[in-house]
């Protein structure tokens, strides 16, 4: 395993908090601590990704897809959970339909769509690429403890809640 530097120099790190000072409100200082972890942990996977399995968070979030979906999912389905277009779902399944790891497939009632599926060989690759990625996640949480933890999912998903109710019109 390569060493991966826990904690990147600033150097290395566009940290998104530098640029506060103590006068800012809590609500902006609390938004760019959570842009700044996502990018750091992010920044971290996707290291620990390409140097321990030459891969991509990319094709590792397509592969994640199909692989709760044995049965395949269309194009179409896969670039709507990931969020990206067609095109870049179509060079992500040329890349691992070329290593082997998936398939495409016709869809017997929409002649236009293609679905595509994990071989047996994507599904054992997928799988020893996801333990390793929950391990280096649960490392990186190391930092607080499981009731710290614990607490800030909570109060994550008291944000998550409210940021939906506003959004739905609910609250202002």
């Amino acid at each position: 395993m390569l060493p991966i530097d826990p904690q990147p120099s600033p150097e290395t790190l566009a940290d998104r908090e530098t640029r506060l000072d103590a006068n800012d409100h809590t609500a902006l200082k609390l938004w760019l601590r959570m842009m700044t972890c996502r990018d750091m942990i992010g920044g971290m996977l996707q290291r620990r990704l390409r140097c321990e399995f030459d891969t991509t968070s990319p094709r590792f979030e397509l592969m994640a897809q199909l692989a709760r979906h044995p049965e395949g999912l269309k194009m179409s389905q896969l670039s709507q959970r990931l969020m990206v277009t067609g095109g870049n779902i179509t060079a992500l399944a040329d890349f691992l339909e070329a290593e082997g790891l998936l398939v495409r497939e016709p869809v017997p009632d929409d002649r236009r769509a293609i679905r595509l599926r994990l071989t047996e060989a994507g599904q054992q690759r997928f799988g020893t690429i996801a333990l390793e990625h929950e391990r280096w996640v649960v490392s990186l949480f190391d930092g607080l403890s499981r009731t710290e933890q614990q607490n800030l999912h909570a109060l994550l998903g008291k944000l998550k809640d409210a940021i939906t109710r506003q959004a739905s019109g609910g609250a202002h």
